[in-house]
């Protein structure tokens, strides 16, 4: 008796398990299984229709990666921070020390990683199909979005330091806390005087926010932004080639869903279950 009992358990199990693992339907010869959609689901809280429909635009976006060969190293990454840094007027360590603080390192280097993936696939699929953005393109724009290109003259903040990190945390929690290992003061910084780390750090944090916490000087630092001062609005000439990358990645990337959603109509897909 104990062994029928046994065996119809295992015979239960192994149903179970194969349901789970079953193939729900096939996407130009690339699986899907019953599992990958719940674990989707999962995840990402996405309906089942959701989830299946963004795992089949995941296998068609890694064919693509692979039929364009596109392979991004470590080296492309870190050429790509560097001139991150640099247009930041920053040094390659002390930004890499910025963005460990901010975020988990290995985090950022994947995204990096999988940013640049993207930009060298919009380069092999749309080159020569994109109109590209004239000074009138640019002119326009940039008088419908002068919001985003201000700067303030002075930044009036609350700069707390502390030789301990997780007091600093305490403090971004509850502004209120108060402890002898935190030293605090209000202070005005001027625009032209703040060093490059400060100045990312300051411009990149808004109104009635806290900054990251950073290292400088042996102490690490966190900043409340109480208001930012005679806010003037950056010349067409200073922001123009910025300009021009945001339009040409709109229009990449309004191209290149187009051609996604054509891939996904005509491609190859049977549906198991």
């Amino acid at each position: 008796m104990f062994k029928k009992t046994l065996f119809f358990i295992f015979f239960v199990v192994g149903m179970e398990a194969n349901l789970v693992d079953g193939i729900a339907l096939i996407v130009n010869n690339k699986p899907i299984t019953l599992y990958d959609i719940d674990q989707e689901m999962l995840n990402t809280t996405l309906s089942k229709e959701e989830a299946v429909s963004k795992l089949i635009d995941d296998i068609i976006y890694k064919q693509e990666i692979k039929k364009y060969n596109i392979d991004i190293t470590l080296l492309d990454v870190d050429n790509y921070i560097e001139k991150l840094s640099s247009a930041n007027h920053m040094n390659l360590l002390d930004f890499k020390m910025l963005i460990r603080q901010k975020e988990d390192y290995d985090q950022f280097i994947e995204k990096i990683k999988k940013q640049l993936t993207h930009q060298e696939l919009i380069k092999k699929i749309a080159k020569g199909h994109l109109k590209i953005a004239n000074d009138d393109d640019m002119k326009i724009y940039y008088n419908n979005h002068k919001d985003e290109y201000t700067i303030a003259n002075s930044i009036d903040v609350i700069a707390y330091v502390s030789k301990n990190k997780n007091l600093l945390e305490q403090v971004k929690q509850n502004p209120m806390f108060n402890t002898q290992g935190v030293m605090s003061q209000n202070i005005t910084f001027k625009q032209t005087e703040l060093n490059p780390q400060v100045k990312y750090i300051l411009n990149n944090t808004k109104n009635n926010e806290f900054s990251v916490i950073f290292n400088q000087g042996g102490n690490y630092n966190i900043f409340f932004v109480k208001n930012k001062n005679d806010i003037k609005t950056l010349s067409f000439d200073k922001v123009k080639k910025e300009i021009f990358n945001k339009i040409m990645t709109q229009r990449e990337q309004a191209y290149l869903q187009n051609y996604f959603e054509t891939l996904k109509i005509t491609a190859d897909v049977k549906i198991l279950r």
